[in-house]
């Protein structure tokens, strides 16, 4: 892993000789030019130097005092209006990176007193949270206690209330990123990224014996995420998908998730090659897709592709340098398993359930066709009722089955307008099931016993939806029955095909694309009566472009006048998929 190790240091080196000359003198970030900075990037910027510091010893970098640095974001990131608990947090584990006390650490005694009190008053301060900034509080609960700011260390009651909520959440021990709008059960990356920056706030606290006592209940449900791997990374390397911060944080959170598992003893021993095999693709797939190789830095956002908004350019760069060095230091305190053959990838299908009750049934559907190389994630969960197509029930598979990333925009799924309401089969279902079915065939099926808008709100009283999806080897067949229970005029109805391509210069040639036929796609029962609209051409529209590349076409099957829905009658629509699937290398 050495090799490895110094390859992800020249990386974090870099990525940071770029981006260092943004920290202005007061400590805030000067964003790239035409977006708009965040008020925590100081703290992201901070650690980003802390973990660069930890891996390398180095106090300088390109004639810059990295102490100095990293001492002006901290007081920055100290005296934000608002404060920021997330930045704060970032903040905290950058003062740990340089010394686990304030009498050996350099970037405290560059602190002036007012900076001092205001941190500790700050790092005191907390909110309760149910989401993932309940890992922040754990991250401030760390620092204050280890700096000596209090003799009272809080860090392992907030871990356990941090754990106690994911059982209260989820029927299946996963991460429900709770949020204040939405049918609740959003069970996406922020998940990982909880596991991962607790993880490391533990390694930072200055007493060992809490880490060893709070590792094994942190394993419990974190080598859940692990154990998702081996179905939900492509052949390619591409990671998790189906969030608004996937990207380039899908491939960052998921590697830094197995490199701690590996340093932790939480991958067994008989399936470390399989892991190491994840992980390599993984890198790879980051390597290639998001780091621009000439010049030594992150590209999440250009011309062809973006990221969500909250995502600033400045911020992953940061973001990427601190992974990158973090890789480095864990890559160190591991060992590789022997050369082997990686095992042969398997056809299958299955439902990852992650929560089932009474009120709703959640979780992720994965997908992969060995002959044909398509391999998806379907996913049934909430966005917080964020509206955009990230959690959309449909199969997600970038190159294949395209989306705009944090814009609605119902692909593959048939959308209902019902006066102010806009209603898609997704955020959730009851009676889930999968199996076999004919012709060695997969199958999943849900039904939603009332209708659900896309700001995530059950509207009852209007109407059920049965949803059908079968998987045969390259074929993908879809079914969605309506029934109303009172009678309904519809609107409109929208049934949405992206067709979009890989990026065109930051991209694996062995990932899936869309050949010259493209999705292939029949409908095969269309009882609302919808007509294709001529071909939109999205291009140059900014709007419409992903995380990993951009989209070209829209296709449009559109009813815009309205239909009675009477109660007692179905109404059915049904359609086939069987796309044209090449390399990104065979089409050129």
């Amino acid at each position: 892993m050495d090799s490895f190790s110094e390859q992800c240091l020249d990386m974090a080196r870099s990525m940071l000789s770029h981006n260092l000359d943004s920290i202005n003198p007061d400590g805030t970030i000067t964003p790239v030019e035409g977006e708009e900075p965040r008020l925590d990037e100081s703290g992201h910027a901070a650690l980003a130097i802390g973990e660069f510091y930890r891996a390398t010893g180095e106090t300088e970098l390109d004639g810059k005092d990295l102490i100095d640095l990293a001492a002006r974001c901290i007081t920055a990131q100290a005296f934000r209006d608002p404060p920021q608990e997330n930045g704060l947090a970032y903040a905290a584990l950058a003062l740990l990176s340089f010394g686990p006390s304030k009498e050996r650490n350099p970037v405290w005694e560059r602190l002036v007193d007012e900076t001092r009190e205001n941190l500790d008053r700050l790092l005191l301060n907390r909110s309760d949270y149910n989401n993932h900034w309940q890992s922040f509080n754990v991250a401030k609960a760390v620092c204050r206690f280890s700096l000596g700011l209090s003799k009272k260390d809080e860090t392992g009651r907030l871990i356990e209330r941090f754990l106690s909520r994911i059982e209260e959440t989820s029927s299946n021990g996963y991460f429900d990123d709770v949020g204040e709008d939405g049918i609740g059960g959003s069970f996406s990356l922020y998940g990982v990224m909880s596991f991962v920056f607790i993880r490391q706030a533990l390694q930072l606290h200055s007493n060992p014996g809490l880490r060893e006592r709070k590792l094994p209940s942190l394993r419990t449900f974190a080598e859940k995420y692990i154990k998702l791997l081996p179905d939900m990374v492509r052949e390619d390397g591409l990671g998790w998908t189906c969030s608004d911060n996937a990207g380039a944080y899908g491939q960052m959170h998921l590697i830094s998730l197995l490199l701690q598992g590996f340093r932790d003893g939480w991958v067994p021993d008989d399936k470390r090659p399989k892991y190491f095999d994840l992980l390599r693709r993984l890198f790879y797939f980051f390597y290639v897709t998001y780091l621009d190789q000439e010049h030594g830095y992150l590209v999440v956002r250009d011309e062809e592709r973006t990221a969500c908004t909250n995502h600033t350019t400045r911020m992953a760069n940061f973001d990427g340098a601190r992974y990158l060095s973090q890789w480095a230091r864990l890559s160190k305190q591991i060992d590789a398993p022997p050369a082997s053959a990686p095992e042969p990838f398997k056809s299958g299908c299955r439902f990852v359930i992650f929560d089932k009750s009474n009120k709703k049934e959640q979780g992720l559907l994965l997908y992969r066709n060995v002959d044909s190389g398509l391999q998806m994630q379907m996913p049934l969960m909430s966005n917080n009722g964020n509206g955009g197509s990230n959690c959309l029930t449909f199969p997600h598979s970038p190159g294949v089955f395209d989306w705009p990333n944090s814009q609605h925009l119902p692909v593959m799924i048939p959308e209902l307008t019902i006066g102010d309401d806009v209603f898609v089969p997704s955020f959730y279902g009851k009676k889930c099931t999968t199996g076999l079915g004919f012709k060695r065939s997969f199958y999943f099926r849900y039904e939603q016993p009332e209708w659900i808008n896309t700001e995530e709100k059950i509207v009852p009283g209007l109407g059920t939806v049965k949803v059908n999806w079968t998987f045969a080897g390259n074929q993908i067949s879809c079914e969605f029955i309506y029934t109303v229970k009172n009678q309904v005029t519809l609107d409109r109805f929208r049934y949405v095909l992206a067709i979009g391509s890989p990026h065109s210069r930051y991209r694996v040639e062995s990932s899936p694309m869309l050949g010259a036929e493209g999705l292939r796609c029949s409908i095969q029962k269309d009882d609302f009566q919808g007509t294709w609209k001529e071909t939109e051409v999205v291009t140059n529209d900014r709007g419409y472009r992903s995380n990993y590349g951009n989209l070209h076409y829209l296709q449009i099957l559109e009813r815009d006048h309205p239909l009675i829905m009477r109660p007692g009658q179905t109404y059915r629509f049904a359609a086939t998929f069987d796309p044209d699937i090449i390399a990104v290398g065979e089409a050129e």
